[in-house]
């Protein structure tokens, strides 16, 4: 169970990391579903951001893994 997270953690980062445009469009349908309007000012700032976003989750599940792994405290 003490993997979950982490494994999970690193999942959702790459697919933010590899597919920020996707992961962009499922929100605004998200908040379209419960009658909210969300675009961004720049779509290409905010997938660069969404990209850089999910490198970091990722990078930080893999350390917790790692650490999980190693018996770090």
């Amino acid at each position: 169970m003490q993997f979950a997270i982490p494994i999970i953690t690193m999942i959702y980062g790459i697919f933010l990391a590899l597919q920020p445009r996707r992961a962009i469009d499922m929100q605004i349908s998200l908040n379209r579903y419960i009658n909210w309007h969300m675009e961004p000012v720049s779509m290409k700032r905010e997938i660069i951001k969404t990209h850089i976003t999910g490198a970091i989750v990722a990078l930080c599940g893999f350390l917790s893994l790692m650490l999980i792994i190693l018996q770090i405290p």
